[in-house]
């Protein structure tokens, strides 16, 4: 057997540790789970992903939320969900906050304890519509409930009581997983102590809800969606590409996006019914999408969108208004950090200033930080020294 070369040194000394998806399961035929929209389903399951040690008194866990399309498998390398099949692409085995979690980093795995749970609906492991309904032995597709903000945070305290963890030390949410973690934040302030939300919202804008209803009206209108009922059939391919089109404009600030289409894609010779694409941004994009379909479900893509579409930080905390929903956290004596990004076209700066102001008028400890990148929506997943410092020193304090 040859030695390992210098090379294939360096390469193990650069590859994350292997992690390993764990799965948790809720609920049962005679109590099944409950959701906020009227549906309900016999049982769930969960997949998570953890990292650190949990301590003695259980006081040092944070509970990660990822995006809309990320996964629990945020650290390490994981190449292969039992379950999951071909969606568990390449791309997706190494973590997608590398640089945010470990040893020393700003959530320290030397000192916290950090869960990551794949959403409920999802297509990762978690219980969602490519999941079999034992009541007929085949997918959920379209009889696969809505699920809220609200739905979320239930079934994950399910998971923290099987950990025997009452308070969180924090919670951490960027995009999407930012309304997650405010709402659970909220409807179960006592539990939590820290809030840490990044590029996210308090209700979700006309301009997004616009843009959402476009990305659910391509893949409805695919003719191979039947309804959500094609996993016995071809998925539909087409609808979800340009649903991903459709968002990633707002996911990736366009200098960012000139950049990546000149360095990254060489032009194809991509042709329509008719249209011959013409450039490298037009070919980067349907790469984009055609890229996105080998590892997405479209339920899956509908049910979060959806959620998404909805959100309203006030009825996902069945509050009456804004004071009342964060008297709550004043109460608990909660830390708020929110990070606003401003070339962010995804989530706009604005929408985190409307969250603070509710914050502060509600008396809440929060910290307001406005990060200044080029790179749009998805500075948090690349330029981790921007938020390094703020996270460390709240969740340290």
């Amino acid at each position: 057997m040859p030695l390992p070369s210098r090379e294939d040194e360096v390469y193990a000394l650069r590859m994350p540790a292997a992690t390993e998806t764990q799965f948790f399961q809720t609920g049962s035929p005679s109590h099944p789970v409950r959701l906020r929209d009227g549906g309900q389903l016999p049982s769930v399951t969960l997949a998570y992903e953890t990292w650190g040690e949990l301590n003695a008194d259980r006081s040092n866990a944070i509970f990660l939320f990822h995006a809309l399309s990320g996964s629990h498998h945020a650290v390490g390398y994981n190449s292969a969900i039992e379950g999951v099949g071909a969606l568990w692409q390449p791309e997706l085995h190494e973590g997608w906050w590398e640089a945010m979690i470990g040893s020393g980093k700003a959530i320290d795995t030397d000192k916290y304890f950090v869960i990551c749970a794949n959403y409920l609906g999802g297509c990762y492991g978690s219980t969602g519509p490519a999941s079999i309904n034992p009541g007929t032995g085949k997918p959920w597709g379209s009889e696969f409930p809505a699920v809220t903000a609200a739905d979320q945070v239930e079934v994950f305290t399910h998971l923290l009581d099987h950990f025997g963890i009452h308070a969180l030390h924090a919670v951490v949410g960027p995009s999407v997983g930012g309304l997650i973690a405010l709402t659970f934040a909220t409807r179960f302030a006592d539990r939590v102590r820290n809030v840490i939300i990044i590029a996210s919202g308090y209700k979700t804008t006309v301009l997004n809800r616009l843009i959402l209803f476009e990305q659910i009206l391509a893949i409805e209108n695919d003719p191979y969606f039947n309804g959500g009922d094609y996993y016995e059939t071809d998925p539909p391919l087409y609808g979800l590409a340009l649903a991903r089109m459709i968002s990633h404009k707002t996911f990736v600030h366009l200098d960012t996006f000139e950049r990546r289409a000149r360095q990254d894609v060489v032009q194809a010779d991509d042709v329509l019914a008719w249209y011959r694409v013409r450039d490298q941004f037009q070919s980067y994009m349907l790469h984009q999408g055609k890229k996105f379909v080998k590892r997405f479900d479209a339920n899956t893509y509908l049910r979060i969108i959806d959620l998404w579409s909805r959100y309203d930080a006030t009825q996902e905390g069945d509050a009456e208004t804004p004071a009342d929903l964060f008297e709550r956290a004043h109460l608990a004596g909660q830390k708020w950090l929110v990070f606003s990004i401003d070339s962010d076209f995804c989530f706009y700066p604005e929408e985190q200033s409307e969250l603070v102001k509710y914050l502060e008028q509600a008396k809440v400890d929060v910290m307001h930080i406005i990060v200044h990148s080029d790179k749009g929506h998805d500075s948090f997943l690349v330029e981790p020294d921007l938020y390094t410092p703020h996270v460390s020193w709240v969740l340290g304090k």
